[in-house]
């Protein structure tokens, strides 16, 4: 069944002037308007498209891709705005609505926001809110420690970052754990740090545990061989300066030289490490 604000696959039932019409199951025949057929197409093909709505509210199909679908999140710039609300641009030709009711806070033109897409199934329209709290669950999650997750940038606070974890709960990220410069809007990978017993989830940018070690320390001997042996790098060392040189915290940095040194792979000195 083809679903409304979704790309959808699906198959050319019939040919007309003006376009193909698509098998959209339970939604009818729905027609892809002819400047959006594939040449040579016949019935029976599948073509992948984008089921919305047009100016007169009925179910279309278009090859064009947005940036986001109905029950995504996204970070999307203001195109106009009218008397009724905001327009916003998501890649397609008819722009994305946001009611001024749906509006956290008033949408400026050329400024962006993180907003979720859903269907009005009232008004039969394809909109956006950037009252997001609503679209995210508080309930227990079944995240596990260490899981891989994609985060969405939301805002920076007094003590991190809060981000969207895969489109259904908040989280946040912790400064004293962030190296890097992180922006608003902005897509990462991350991993779950913990799930606290009051269902608040912590996240952390780097992979947790012993694999993190094991291909560190294999990044640091690469890095000692680069440079001849020797890294002025010790426990004063800055985290900054760790970081640009292996993306990891200086704590981590420290467990994987504890495991080298160990090995006796590496000669901790005064003012660094060296190769043996």
């Amino acid at each position: 069944m083809a679903e409304i604000g979704k790309l959808n696959k699906l198959k050319i039932v019939k040919k007309v002037d003006f376009g193909v019409y698509l098998d959209g199951g339970d939604l009818g025949e729905i027609l892809l308007p002819k400047r959006y057929v594939p040449e040579k197409c016949e019935n029976g093909d599948i073509v992948e498209v984008f089921i919305n709505f047009d100016s007169e509210d009925r179910i279309i199909a278009t090859t064009e891709k947005p940036y986001a679908t109905v029950g995504q999140f996204a970070f999307l710039r203001v195109v106009s705005v009218s008397s009724v609300g905001a327009f916003l641009g998501w890649g397609l030709q008819k722009d994305l609505f946001v009611p001024f009711r749906e509006q956290k806070e008033k949408m400026k033109e050329d400024e962006s926001y993180i907003i979720f897409i859903y269907v009005d199934e009232i008004k039969t329209r394809i909109v956006a809110s950037s009252r997001i709290d609503r679209f995210l669950k508080d309930i227990p999650t079944s995240f596990r420690e260490g899981q891989k997750v994609n985060l969405l940038i939301y805002s920076q606070t007094d003590i991190g970052y809060k981000a969207i974890i895969d489109n259904s709960h908040w989280g946040i990220i912790y400064k004293n754990e962030v190296f890097e410069k992180l922006e608003k809007g902005q897509e990462v990978k991350g991993f779950i740090k913990k799930v606290r017993e009051d269902n608040k989830i912590d996240l952390t940018l780097h992979e947790p545990g012993y694999k993190k070690i094991v291909d560190l320390t294999g990044k640091i001997i690469d890095k000692l061989k680069e440079r001849g042996g020797f890294i002025p790098v010790t426990d004063k060392t800055l985290p900054e300066i760790i970081y640009d040189l292996f993306g990891v915290s200086k704590s981590t940095f420290k467990k994987a030289i504890g495991a080298l040194y160990k090995k006796r792979l590496i000669a901790i000195e005064d003012k660094g490490i060296r190769l043996r």
